[in-house]
C-alpha cells in the first residue's frame, strides 16, 4: 500500500511539473524582468539622434538598433535587424500588449519597415527616421493605428 501512494505522489508531483513547462513564458517573472528593464533602457534614451544603421547612444539610433541596444542592456541577446526582430517573437495581439512588447508598422511598403517598444499605456518609444530623435508617440495616433502591421514579444 505504501508504495502504491508512493508511486501515485510521485505521477502527481510530476504531472505538475510538467504542467508548469507547457505555462507561457512569456508571463514568467524573468521574461517580463527582461522586458520592463528594455524598456526603461529604450525610454531612457529618447533624445538621442536617429542615425541609420546606429545601435548605440554615442553614435544614435535607427529603430531596429534601439531594440537591439535596449534588449542586450537588459541581458537578451537579440537579432540586429527588423525583419529578424520580427521573426524572433512570438505574435501577440493588440488587446494583450505588454511592457517591452514589438510593435511593427510598415512605412515602405514592407511589414518590418520600422519597430517601436511598448512602455504601457498605449504609449511606445522608437527612433523615427532622419533627422529626427528617439521619441515616445501614442500607439492609438491615427497614423501609426493605420501602419500597424503586428506585435510580437521575444520570451
Amino acid at each position: 500500500m505504501h508504495t502504491f501512494r508512493a508511486v501515485a505522489a510521485g505521477l502527481a508531483l510530476l504531472a505538475l511539473l510538467l504542467g508548469g513547462c507547457a505555462g507561457d513564458p512569456a508571463r514568467t517573472p524573468a521574461g517580463k524582468a527582461y522586458a520592463a528593464q528594455a524598456s526603461e533602457v529604450a525610454a531612457s534614451m529618447v533624445g538621442k539622434p536617429y542615425r541609420y544603421g546606429g545601435h548605440h547612444p554615442n553614435q544614435g539610433f535607427d529603430c531596429s538598433g534601439l531594440v537591439y541596444y535596449s534588449y542586450r542592456r537588459a541581458g537578451l541577446d537579440v537579432p540586429r535587424a527588423t525583419t529578424a526582430q520580427r521573426r524572433s517573437g512570438r505574435k501577440v495581439s493588440p488587446s494583450s500588449l505588454s511592457r517591452g512588447d514589438l510593435l511593427f508598422f510598415n512605412q515602405e511598403g514592407k511589414p518590418s519597415s520600422h519597430v517601436g517598444i511598448y512602455l504601457g499605456g498605449d504609449r511606445f518609444v522608437h527612433a523615427p527616421s532622419s533627422g529626427k530623435r528617439v521619441r515616445v508617440d501614442s500607439f492609438s495616433d491615427p497614423y501609426w493605428q493605420k501602419h500597424f502591421v503586428d506585435a510580437r514579444r521575444f520570451f
